[in-house]
């Protein structure tokens, strides 16, 4: 166990950093088309009980495995499990970190296009929107380009440490972030006819209900909080032995959650209330993914009074939540290499930025690659991540040690009883659950 290891400064600084980690651009393209294909609020309110049974007991176990190991993801199941194949759990953490951003930085890039064509105008004067994403789609070069600068920027933080780096930018940009949230969500409900896109997001509505609106919402809970990918692990290994592990995942899951639905009063507002055809908005938010973000909503935009301006925050807003997503992942990979290789930081970082820009020029050229990163991660890799996870922590882990990390060594008073029904969760009920949505994304 690393007795010197670095910690974040502050609480300020653990739930910024864990709940940016959290937040990224699923939050604002999976979240609204989940929600408009699950039947509005019906679909929110199972979220919320997948939030509270699911997701939150996975948040605590991974903050539980990185605090008590002290180490990097795959360097944890080592420290608490020498010997047995539990380590090989790690290294697919940091592996899936490590894949998702081969994509992911893509996306990332995307961001930066549509905020540089918001802030220069461009984006007002185009006609077509879907043939100005496709141009992007079809420029490699300009893919790659955006993709680099990304990478770099994300790359930058990491090399600064965890506190001048990672907690301090989580510091800065997840107020931002909310901020520009908040403006978002005032002014898409201040639009003429906003109130029918409310009563969509917040209305019951069995028309719109499906038989898998469980699964659906367990599924959104589970990617949306960053599990089964190391970043967790990572972060907590950087908590004091101060910090409320159950507290600090509840307010974890609230913001990212907070997050999810302000995208959703920003979304379903402004589409209801700028939509040229009412018969297909509904589809179209469905539909979500790239198409939402990067064709239907700039094209909603453009028809607002000062509409560069709300373009301009708006992919402000995408490019922070992805960022703080990015460098979670960064920071996976990269500890990985500095522990266990005994690297510096810096070779460590460089190493990780190359390996991330080369599958992302890949990515960028081919699209079937891309789509072999997202779909491996997502329907296989974070899955089973989350699914040994939990039973690790649920059966493997002595109870003596969970307790301890739960109660900071006794300091804090936690009942008997809500440590046996986490234990309980993470034995019976998020393992099957877990099955499920792996079973439901590979025939879905």
């Amino acid at each position: 166990m690393n007795e010197k290891r670095v910690t974040f400064a502050s609480k300020v600084g653990v739930i910024a950093a864990a709940a940016g980690s959290a937040v990224g651009l699923g939050n604002i393209w999976r979240f609204p088309s989940q929600t408009a294909d699950g039947g509005g609020a019906i679909f929110i309110l199972v979220y919320l009980g997948c939030i509270l049974f699911f997701g939150i007991p996975l948040i605590i176990s991974e903050f539980i495995v990185g605090r008590s190991s002290q180490a990097n993801t795959a360097g944890a199941f080592h420290e608490l499990a020498p010997g047995a194949p539990w380590k090989w759990v790690g290294r697919l953490g940091v592996l899936t970190g490590f894949i998702i951003m081969g994509f992911y930085m893509v996306v990332c890039g995307w961001t930066l296009d549509y905020l540089v064509q918001s802030l220069t105008g461009s984006l007002h004067k185009v006609n077509d929107f879907s043939a100005n994403f496709t141009s992007l789609l079809n420029n490699p070069l300009r893919q790659i380009f955006w993709m680099i600068l990304f990478t770099l920027l994300t790359a930058f933080f990491i090399l600064s440490g965890v506190k001048k780096g990672i907690e301090q930018s989580s510091k800065i940009m997840m107020p931002m972030l909310f901020l520009i949230l908040i403006i978002l969500a005032v002014r898409a409900i201040l639009l003429e006819g906003a109130s029918s896109g409310l009563s969509f997001l917040f209305m019951p509505s069995l028309e719109h209900v499906k038989p898998t609106v469980f699964l659906d919402a367990m599924g959104q809970a589970f990617f949306s909080l960053s599990l089964g990918m190391g970043c967790m692990i990572t972060y907590g290994s950087y908590f004091n032995n101060r910090i409320n592990l159950t507290k600090t995942a509840m307010q974890v899951a609230v913001l990212d959650t907070m997050v999810a639905i302000l995208a959703g009063v920003i979304i379903f507002p402004a589409a209801f209330a700028l939509t040229a055809n009412p018969g297909t908005i509904v589809d179209e938010l469905v539909a979500g993914g790239p198409g939402l973000l990067f064709i239907t909503l700039p094209g909603l935009f453009n028809q607002m009074p000062v509409s560069m301006l709300w373009a301009a925050m708006f992919f402000c807003l995408l490019a922070l939540a992805a960022l703080t997503s990015t460098i979670s992942l960064m920071e996976v990979v990269t500890l990985y290499l500095h522990e266990e290789y005994r690297l510096s930081r810096k070779m460590s970082t460089f190493i990780v930025t190359a390996g991330v820009i080369v599958l992302g020029v890949i990515s960028s050229i081919s699209a079937p690659f891309f789509n072999l990163l997202d779909i491996s991660s997502a329907k296989f890799m974070l899955p089973i991540g989350g699914f040994f996870i939990s039973l690790f922590v649920g059966w493997y882990l002595d109870k003596k040690m969970v307790y301890a990390q739960l109660t900071n060594q006794g300091t804090l008073k936690t009942a008997v009883g809500f440590l046996k029904t986490y234990i309980f969760l993470l034995r019976y009920i998020v393992p099957p659950a877990i099955l499920a949505i792996f079973v439901y994304g590979l025939t879905g």
